[in-house]
């Protein structure tokens, strides 16, 4: 059934991505008020230090891991003084450690080659060898795809890198997999949600998207002109993300969101593109509906950034958390039936 456009009742936001995100040396601080996000680290001309092999951290990143499908698993790195390990590959070896609650030995399980992600928008050295940078230089998390979890519990990843002017180094990263997916999942019918639109009556701009805020408009009109639902009565696909530009707690939200835009322009006869915006009123700690629909998780939390493919039949085709690779989108939207 579709939904109105806001939820008026106060819920917790982003803590279940906040915690990896704070960890990855990715803030300086949290996005949690008006003043919107502010880069870590302490500019780009300083020199970061080596730190000790036992100094690299793994942080899982990815969000609503669950049982029997391939996924895609992203990892950060990170040293002690919050610089970040960037570039080149990572290789993962996951290993299963039992239910929540009642830890065993590792059980060897899937492995996986991992390539670094950068967000969107941000210069790449052209570097082929991770290397230490600070999060000013580059920021992004080390993805791998199809990695199918066998068993609900607790996992451990053990990531492998080589790390220039730092040499091999692992880290180990504990995480949970659920036995079904809380948020819609590949395969799912997504949830035929009526969206604000800049159509929408009697709606501020900043419920539409908060970016309005600072820039006084909606800075991305095509992608706030289609509803989800309208999408699926019509059988059109659609890309779909979640965001917050302005009170993101990660640095992730604002890139997220210029990449669909951009990608809007290029693919504008494949799809329909939407950003549904998080806050109806930030101030107020109101939620937009459409966000509270498709992102809250059991706990009643909310994460995101969030992307949804949405084939011509209204099913769920694919979806990415916290942060994505545009050439992976690009080609999901390329293999759409053409118009």
């Amino acid at each position: 059934m579709a939904r109105r456009g806001a939820a008026r009742g106060r819920a917790p936001v982003h803590a279940g991505v906040l915690a990896p995100l704070l960890a990855l040396g990715i803030m300086a601080a949290s996005c949690g008020g008006p003043g919107g996000t502010t880069s870590g680290g302490t500019g780009a001309g300083a020199t970061p230090p080596t730190p000790q092999r036992s100094d690299v951290v793994a942080i899982v990143a990815s969000v609503d891991l669950y049982v029997g499908a391939p996924q895609r698993v992203a990892v950060g790195l990170v040293t002690n003084d919050n610089r970040l390990v960037s570039y080149g590959t990572a290789e993962l070896a996951f290993a299963y450690l039992g239910p929540a609650g009642q830890p065993g030995e590792p059980q060897p399980g899937p492995r996986a080659t991992a390539t670094f992600v950068p967000t969107y928008g941000t210069e790449t050295s052209g570097a082929d060898r991770p290397a230490i940078t600070l999060p000013s230089e580059a920021r992004g998390v080390y993805e791998a795809s199809g990695v199918t979890f066998d068993r609900a519990g607790i996992w451990q990843v053990r990531v492998g890198v080589d790390v220039e002017t730092l040499g091999p180094t692992t880290a180990l990263a504990a995480f949970e997999v659920a036995e079904e997916p809380a948020l819609p999942a590949p395969g799912d019918p997504a949830p035929r949600t009526e969206n604000l639109t800049l159509g929408s009556e009697g709606v501020p701009e900043a419920a539409i998207d908060s970016r309005a805020v600072t820039a006084g408009k909606v800075p991305d009109p095509e992608l706030h002109r289609a509803t989800i639902a309208e999408a699926i009565r019509e059988g059109r696909p659609a890309l779909v993300v979640f965001a917050t530009p302005v009170y993101c707690v990660s640095q992730f939200c604002g890139p997220v969101t210029d990449m669909v835009q951009d990608l809007a322009h290029r693919y504008a006869d494949r799809a329909a593109f939407i950003h549904v915006e998080i806050w109806e009123d930030y101030e107020a700690q109101e939620l937009n509906e459409a966000a509270v629909e498709w992102l809250r998780m059991p706990d009643g939390n909310l994460t995101e950034p969030w992307l949804f493919l949405i084939g011509p039949d209204g099913r769920i085709l694919d979806r990415w958390s916290s942060l994505w690779s545009e050439d992976e989108v690009a080609r999901a939207l390329e293999a759409l039936p053409a118009p």
